[in-house]
């Protein structure tokens, strides 16, 4: 593939971390899948091999590189299986709230264990009585002397069970008119009095990645846990759900690509009416109207992510990329299944399980109904 963003030095770095990929993820994921969890060792190999956080600064132990090394990441992680997104997560969703909005102090406390795989971390927006309405949220953090006393729950938290770091969104003034103006991020550490996990929730797909309830009763945190300032929590996030939101659409786009290419396989071996089944002309069209559509879907992206990295505000776009990336992944992982007959519900076959892997890309990091809300504003609606 020719993206327009990467360099020589990218592809040599992708030749490198596919290789570390294929010798240490894809010959035990599918016990990491029956474990319904990914072990805490392979973060650390992840992390040795310079493979967590590379845009970080190398004063802080990352390697100082531009986002391309992290789409990188992300689309050779989506190509062994969805349920590594908690890497994504931790590389290029949570961590840059510390490395954007974190003091000199925190940024030296956290990040060289964040690039090393020490510390994995975790962003708790949603609970269980709010999801798309983050400025509904209840969980409160009462500034009490040199302490926050934080009260509430989170739940379907990725990262929940591992996370050793945990940026909470929570409400510092109830009062605040409007009500997002009352928000503020507190980072909130293992171990820190009056904070436990729920249940490792049991999902549909994403088996092995771990998503959790948080619970925080009475819980104490260190005024210098505060992410930047009080009350601009919900800018710090509206500003940051762009790169997390892109991050989505880069799995999709992947993961309709990667679909595509098992059924591709499939189609060419499989016999039928004594020829194989990629000679009848409905699997033909099928399949040419989903190469269309990635091929599509890939031109569309891949210019998107160049003016992310050009530090281009293209919300709007990102919007559009998360709704129609993850709408044609849901499709394309039907129609492949479909292709793959009954050997598709197998659960020997990839197929199958990037079926159920692949729905929930339409609910999470905005719902695509909350993308048209967000598209329909900018056309100035």
């Amino acid at each position: 593939m020719n993206h327009p963003y990467l360099t020589e030095d990218h592809e040599i770095f992708r030749s490198s971390l596919r290789k570390f990929l294929q010798n240490e993820a894809g010959p035990n994921y599918e016990q990491w899948e029956k474990d319904r969890i990914v072990p805490r060792s392979f973060w650390k190999k992840m992390g040795n091999q310079g493979f967590l956080c590379p845009d970080i600064d190398e004063q802080y132990g990352g390697s100082g590189v531009d986002w391309g090394f992290s789409v990188i990441i992300n689309e050779e992680l989506e190509r062994v299986g969805s349920s590594l997104i908690g890497i994504g997560l931790h590389n290029d969703i949570v961590v840059p709230y510390i490395s954007e909005y974190g003091t000199e102090e925190q940024k030296k406390r956290w990040l060289p264990s964040c690039t090393s795989g020490d510390m994995i971390t975790a962003i708790a927006m949603t609970e269980p009585g709010t999801g798309s309405d983050l400025a509904g949220i209840k969980t409160t953090a009462k500034l009490n002397g040199d302490h926050y006393i934080v009260n509430g729950q989170k739940t379907f938290i990725t990262n929940g069970i591992h996370s050793d770091l945990v940026i909470v969104a929570c409400k510092t003034d109830t009062g605040a008119v409007p009500p997002h103006k009352g928000i503020s991020l507190l980072a909130i550490e293992r171990g820190a009095e009056g904070f436990s996990r729920g249940r490792k929730l049991e999902k549909v797909g994403l088996h092995c990645q771990d998503t959790a309830e948080l619970i925080f009763e009475d819980c104490k945190v260190p005024k210098q846990n505060l992410i930047g300032e009080e009350g601009k929590g919900f800018q710090y996030l509206m500003k940051k759900l762009q790169q997390e939101r892109l991050v989505v659409a880069i799995a999709a786009q992947v993961s309709s690509e990667h679909m595509f290419s098992l059924t591709m396989d499939y189609i060419k071996a499989r016999e039928a009416f004594g020829k194989t089944i990629s000679q009848f002309q409905h699997v033909q069209f099928k399949m040419a109207e989903m190469a269309t559509d990635i091929e599509m879907g890939r031109a569309f992206l891949d210019g998107l992510i160049a003016e992310h990295i050009n530090g281009r505000d293209v919300v709007t776009k990102v919007s559009m990329a998360k709704f129609k990336l993850t709408e044609m992944s849901r499709r394309i992982a039907t129609e492949c299944m479909q292709l793959h007959g009954g050997y598709g519900y197998m659960e020997e076959y990839e197929i199958a399980r990037r079926y159920r892997d692949v729905p929930v890309a339409s609910i999470y990091a905005g719902t695509n109904e909350i993308m048209k809300v967000i598209i329909a504003k900018n056309l100035g609606l």
